[in-house]
């Protein structure tokens, strides 16, 4: 039987309690205001489903399943996720939400590695510079698009003596060791293939380079900036900073588009794709008959499997921990891990047929075979497919969907990585975040935008491509790996797990053999792998077959040494303001802080009660929290002169309620 609450004239002047909906994450007596909160549960899932599904499961994994076998491709893809990807997902799943902290206050939990989080910020600030001009790249394509005739479709007056339309009727077919052309259904009645011609280009991919890129020879010809792009860009980070200038309120609102909205295209496509003529070939050389077990003995699949799993979903890039620093405490953070991740491989399975559906109607309507037509990356999205979708009846339709469901598949990555930097700039500066949130996230826009700036020149390509190589590359595999080490061997697994059973619950033993067998052994191994050969295999970039001069790759290696540098730095200052000598000064920093632990008293139990927080007073730990404008006043009120007759009644002691006219029946 519970007690009553107090009429509202009847609240005691000298004991106030509060409420923030048990979700107040962030309360001093100095009236410094609660965290922001995740407002539905459904806005916290649309935010992580939109940062892991991003332009990876529609340009890349496609291309990877068909390179290495096909549907026999989903084997170590499936396994890699259960091995690799899963568990480190769960795992920053729960160390944000536990801690309700950013990739950086995070951690709190092994001092010596807080670097850790400051490279994978810095990491997720200079990918989030070209990640928005390929949003931009999108956005132009998209306007492009609303035309009666697509301007890709044939060779115009940009084109050169090269370009011509893959849909000419006829080609070359080589018949009793000579050389004739012939009529293309001709070709394909007698299952023959025409030959491919080198010395010929793609309307779309002539487009591609001479009008939207206007490219240069090489990096070493910057050129002018192209100012449709940067203009397109620049809208790219005005959507961005609307978007977030009001943190997750706003964002968690923008997503319910943004994360949907690819999907519905995805199904239109794949709809539209099946009934086409030669969707069925297409179809098949991805995932069908032309699949190839034997390939799964190729060491070279499984390692291309475990990096796409790495990278879709987004890991050690800190997003994963700043979006879920934003959820209640007691958030099955469990759940959630496994149904993101489903949805990510389910995603990148039906991009797949979506894709492959049309580039097989593409290659039967131009005498190819499939795998002459199928293209990654930039490629497949502004050339392959666009070259595909421009043969279809109502052409500009299908583009624009297209190019729609590419520009939210990026602006939802784009959210979560700038989300990232100023999660850790709250972290940081609490009080300046609450009242200039809109001015901090408008300055961090407006600079990454200046940043971006050389990336829509003519030489633009060469700079996404060269920051995608280097800091989208093997530094966050190493960022990762230090992550497991830091968690699971230093602070421990035993007590990661007895930290997430205080947010979802007891379970038994068994339930974290899988976890601790991954934690401890199977994930870091497998990272590390990757980790090694990316590094032994690692090819200097090129594009188009024009490799990047030498000062070029010295400074794609500088921004990663200037992302990794802070690791050692920050070690070496934590050591040193440490106390004791080198040993015990090392021990403590590997020590979680005073202060690491659950944001409220409440959830803290007997493990964390002593803990040391510089946001509550010791004797204000217990009090109650009910009236959320109470938090502002709190200060106030407790040095407010108490009446005499308000002194018998003591709330929440409830001293004052010995009255049996204050008991509920």
């Amino acid at each position: 039987m519970g007690i009553l609450p107090l009429p509202g004239f009847m609240t005691c002047a000298n004991k106030k309690s509060v409420d923030l909906n048990n979700e107040v994450n962030e309360a001093n007596n100095d009236g410094e205001p609660e965290r922001e909160m995740w407002p539905r549960k459904s806005d916290y899932m649309l935010s992580m489903v939109g940062y892991a599904v991003g332009l990876g499961n529609v340009w890349r994994f496609p291309y990877l399943a068909f390179k290495n076998g096909g549907g026999a491709f989903l084997i170590p893809y499936t396994i890699m996720l259960a091995f690799a990807g899963l568990p480190m997902f769960f795992l920053e799943c729960s160390l944000g939400q536990f801690a309700s902290l950013g990739p950086v206050a995070v951690w709190r939990i092994v001092p010596v590695f807080q670097g850790t989080g400051v490279t994978t910020v810095l990491i997720s600030a200079l990918v989030s510079i070209y990640y928005n001009v390929i949003v931009a790249y999108s956005l132009y394509y998209l306007f492009a698009s609303f035309t009666s005739y697509l301007p890709w479709a044939e060779c115009f007056h940009w084109a050169d003596s090269r370009c011509r339309n893959g849909i000419s009727g006829l080609c070359n077919v080589t018949l009793d060791s000579a050389t004739i052309i012939v009529n293309v259904s001709w070709v394909n009645d007698n299952n023959l293939t025409c030959i491919a011609d080198n010395n010929t280009e793609l309307p779309s991919k002539q487009y591609w380079e001479k009008v939207t890129l206007q490219q240069s020879s090489s990096l070493d010809e910057t050129g002018h900036v192209i100012w449709y792009l940067a203009l397109c860009l620049l809208l790219a980070w005005i959507i961005a900073f609307a978007a977030l200038s009001k943190g997750i309120k706003s964002s968690g609102k923008v997503v319910y588009f943004t994360a949907l909205f690819p999907y519905v295209v995805l199904i239109i496509l794949l709809v539209r794709g099946c009934t086409l003529e030669g969707a069925r070939d297409g179809i098949e050389y991805y995932i069908g008959q032309q699949s190839d077990i034997s390939k799964l003995s190729n060491g070279e699949v499984w390692r291309d499997a475990a990096t796409q799993i790495f990278y879709s979903l987004s890991v050690a890039w800190g997003g994963v921990i700043a979006l879920s620093s934003y959820n209640k405490f007691h958030n099955n953070c469990y759940l959630d891990a496994i149904v993101v991740c489903v949805i990510n491989c389910l995603t990148s399975v039906l991009a797949g047929f979506a894709i492959f559906s049309i580039l097989g109607h593409m290659a039967l309507v131009s005498g190819k075979k499939v795998s002459e037509v199928v293209d990654e990356g930039f490629g497949l999205a502004f050339i392959a497919y666009p070259d595909a979708l421009a043969k279809l009846p109502i052409s500009p339709l299908w583009s624009i969907l297209f190019f729609c469901m590419l520009l939210t598949l990026g602006l939802d990555s784009q959210f979560a990585m700038i989300e990232t930097i100023t999660t850790a700039i709250q972290d940081a500066f609490p009080k300046i975040m609450k009242k200039m949130r809109i001015l901090v996230t408008g300055v961090l826009c407006v600079l990454l935008f200046l940043l971006g700036i050389p990336c829509v020149t003519q030489a633009g390509i060469y700079w996404v491509i060269l920051i995608d190589s280097f800091c989208g590359g093997w530094a966050i595999l190493f960022a990762a790996v230090l992550e497991l080490v830091a968690l699971v061997w230093i602070y421990g697994g035993n007590r990661v797990i007895l930290d997430i059973e205080m947010m979802i619950g007891k379970k038994h033993w068994i339930f974290w053999l899988w976890w601790r067998s991954c934690w401890y052994f199977v994930s870091p191994v497998l990272l590390a792998v990757i980790l090694v050969w990316s590094l032994i295999t690692f090819e200097a970039p090129k594009h188009n077959g024009v490799d990047y001069p030498k000062w070029a790759v010295t400074l794609g290696f500088l921004m990663v040494v200037f992302c990794l540098i802070w690791i050692p730095i920050i070690a070496v200052v934590k050591i040193i303001q440490a106390k004791g000598n080198i040993f015990q000064r090392i021990l403590s920093c590997c020590r979680p802080a005073q202060n690491w632990g659950p944001a409220l008293p409440k959830n803290r139990g007997e493990r964390y009660q002593h803990m040391k927080d510089e946001r509550v007073k010791n004797k204000d730990k217990g009090m109650e929290i009910t009236d959320r404008k109470a938090i502002e006043r709190y200060t106030q009120m407790k040095e407010e002169p108490v009446k005499q007759e308000d002194k018998e009644l003591e709330t929440p002691d409830m001293k004052g309620f010995d009255n049996p006219s204050f008991q509920s029946d």
